[in-house]
């Protein structure tokens, strides 16, 4: 044996020894990047089921709100063929007492006056009541309501007051009959506020009428028509324009001096603060041209100049002839009727397109965000569930709907 035999064998077991040293190291480096690989793939496994969940919370959240929409729409739909009882109680009322208020024209004139305080009775306090709830109460001091008041006193307390009697008779016929074309009073028989606006307007006129020419034996219930066979012109302009300022010295000082501030601020709404937020009516456009600081006294003297001329057709035709008397109670009702008609069929009955062209733009939106390019109608067909919501059923924007004529609608008439 050589002498290289020993050390050739100490090389080979010292290589021998690196290796496996080495092995072990690269096994131990595979294993600690194994164990990395795996911890990051399981980071990213949970990562992903986060984003999933995210995901389907989103969506399940699309979902329910998609759902309680469409929900609350079918409920509207529905409303309108249920219409709730305190409707029904006005659609009664206010068909009724033009029924009866037509039987008492034919049958009995001399119970006009009765049924006129009687409404009044009813509709008054509840408006008052109505108003003060919504902060509108201020619209209580306008014109009409002062006339209105004075048209009591004047049938129950003092029937033989011949001025009293000219400024009701006028101001009747004047400016509550002309104001169902100003403030746009519609027939609408299941909207109590609406019911109540045209009564107060149109069943003074109407009442007045009945006393001047179609009341039986009327002097001896009204003494003061045995002095007023005719009106002086002369004489009863300036009643009216001593009533009407009567009334404007106390508004102006109630309203605009002692509660500016409530109106200022925005608490209170007057007929001048309506006017100057109607945009389209032509009062409002002008008086808003004018200055701030001049608006009150051009307010005041409009009203003033329209009382005046609205009433000459009383004062010049009205009084004197029952024909025509008929001829204007008339046209004032159809203008009221013409106004419920375009109410039912322009306003209410575009109502519930409108929401639904709203959710179609909403969902619209929410697609677009989402990425996709067809509207989702067909998954909403299955949100929630629910038995009450058929998409299919729902009527198209482009297509006209049928509306119940007695469903709810809250809105001011003024």
């Amino acid at each position: 044996m050589s002498i290289n035999a020993p050390l050739q064998i100490l090389w080979r077991l010292t290589l021998i020894q690196r290796l496996d040293l080495l092995q072990r190291q690269i096994q131990k480096h595979s294993d600690r990047l194994k164990t990395k690989a795996e911890e990051a793939l399981k980071k990213r496994t949970q990562s992903g089921d986060v984003l999933a969940e995210n995901l389907d919370r989103e969506i399940k959240n699309f979902k329910l709100k998609v759902s309680a929409r469409m929900q609350s729409l079918v409920t509207s739909w529905h409303s309108a063929k249920v219409v709730r009882t305190r409707d029904k109680l006005s659609f009664f009322f206010g068909v009724m007492s033009l029924l009866v208020s037509a039987l008492l024209f034919g049958m009995a004139p001399e119970w006009v006056h009765v049924a006129y305080t009687i409404g009044g009775l009813y509709l008054l306090p509840l408006r008052a009541y109505t108003y003060k709830k919504r902060l509108w109460h201020y619209f209580l001091f306008d014109l009409c309501y002062y006339v209105t008041i004075l048209n009591f006193i004047y049938i129950w307390f003092l029937p033989s007051n011949t001025a009293l009697f000219m400024a009701c008779y006028c101001l009747s016929h004047g400016s509550l009959a002309s104001a169902v074309i100003t403030w746009r009073n519609s027939l609408v028989f299941h909207d109590s506020d609406k019911v109540t606006s045209l009564f107060i307007h149109i069943y003074a006129p109407f009442t007045f009428t009945v006393i001047r020419h179609f009341y039986p034996e009327a002097e001896k219930r009204f003494p003061a028509l045995v002095a007023l066979p005719y009106l002086s012109a002369g004489r009863a302009l300036l009643i009216i324009g001593a009533i009407f300022l009567i009334w404007q010295l106390l508004y102006w000082k109630f309203v605009y001096v002692d509660r500016r501030s409530k109106i200022e601020s925005g608490e209170r709404t007057t007929s001048l603060s309506f006017l100057l937020n109607d945009k389209r009516g032509a009062i409002g456009r002008a008086l808003d041209r004018t200055r701030p600081d001049k608006r009150e006294a051009y307010f005041m003297v409009g009203q003033f100049v329209y009382s005046i001329l609205a009433a000459l057709p009383a004062v010049y035709v009205l009084y004197d002839s029952p024909r025509w008397s008929g001829t204007f109670l008339i046209s004032i009702f159809a203008v009221s009727v013409w106004n419920g008609g375009g109410f039912y069929i322009e306003v209410f009955g575009r109502k519930f397109e409108r929401e639904l062209e709203a959710l179609r733009k909403e969902l619209a939106e929410n697609n677009n965000r989402s990425g996709r390019t067809s509207p989702p109608l067909t998954d909403v067909e299955s949100v929630g569930n629910t038995p009450f919501i058929d998409v299919k059923a729902l009527p198209s924007v482009d297509e006209p709907t049928e509306i119940d004529n007695n469903a709810p609608e809250e809105k001011k008439d003024q």
